[in-house]
């Protein structure tokens, strides 16, 4: 079973003593390909680096909203330069976050609402960031995505590490979103997660871990890593009454289709 882990942070400097290790663990746990997405401009090209090094390693670029109290309209055309590399597949991860109150909700809206421009004119998917923002957010993807190219209006994007209600998962999918599912998925207090999760159709499913965070059960506590993703592949696996191994493959599919991966 080939698996993909559709968000992890390899670039983060959790993994500097042991990165190419942890690399070699997911390919033998049969992850093979994995998206990194990027926090800023720094990040972004830090990551198209790190693609040289791992063959199965792609990136997306953006600036995700705890680092948009200093965005500038400039920043765009830094992004926009970088998407011509090869290994770029998505913008993001972008969004809103008003929980940790980094940057004021004006320039966070400015921010995405001018990276969604940017995903719209290249053609690119978005990986989206929502942490206690999900009206906001939708608001915002609900009028983008009407307004989108007949290219991408069935795979505008994620919405990463899924974590709304029933009613925003169903505006989600409503407006052509894919729902990513991390390691809450399998923590002991997540029932209604689990049955919003039971209920996305099937092709419209990602895996993710987020590392170094929201490690899955058994290791909850521990850094994550994508050598994990099976975890959260058996648990969503269960919920939707499938093997393992049809699950992951469906999970692949998804991904190859949304981030058009080799």
């Amino acid at each position: 079973m080939s698996l993909i882990d559709t968000h992890c942070h390899i670039n983060f400097d959790a993994y500097d003593p042991d990165r190419a290790a942890v690399i070699q663990r997911a390919v033998e746990a049969g992850v093979t390909l994995f998206i990194n997405p990027a926090v800023d401009l720094a990040t972004s090209q830090a990551i198209l680096n790190l693609t040289a090094q791992f063959d199965g390693l792609y990136a997306a670029v953006g600036i995700h909203p705890n680092s948009t109290a200093n965005f500038d309209p400039q920043m765009i055309d830094s992004l926009t330069s970088m998407v011509a590399h090869p290994r770029v597949v998505a913008i993001g991860e972008i969004g809103l976050d008003y929980y940790w109150r980094e940057s004021p909700h004006e320039k966070q809206f400015e921010a995405l609402e001018a990276q969604l421009d940017l995903a719209a004119r290249l053609e690119l998917p978005v990986i989206i960031h929502n942490r206690d923002s999900s009206e906001d957010v939708m608001r915002i993807l609900e009028g983008w995505a009407a307004r989108l190219p007949e290219a991408l209006r069935e795979h505008p994007g994620v919405m990463h590490s899924f974590s709304g209600n029933q009613s925003i998962a169903e505006r989600a999918l409503a407006a052509g979103f894919y729902l990513g599912f991390t390691g809450p998925i399998t923590y002991k207090n997540a029932d209604t997660l689990r049955s919003i999760a039971a209920a996305v159709p099937l092709d419209r499913i990602l895996v993710e871990t987020d590392g170094p965070f929201l490690t899955p059960v058994p290791h909850r506590g521990k850094r994550n890593e994508p050598a994990y993703i099976p975890l959260i592949v058996d648990r969503l696996a269960a919920l939707h009454q499938m093997s393992s191994a049809d699950f992951g493959a469906q999970t692949t599919a998804n991904a190859r289709r949304l981030f058009n991966l080799p």
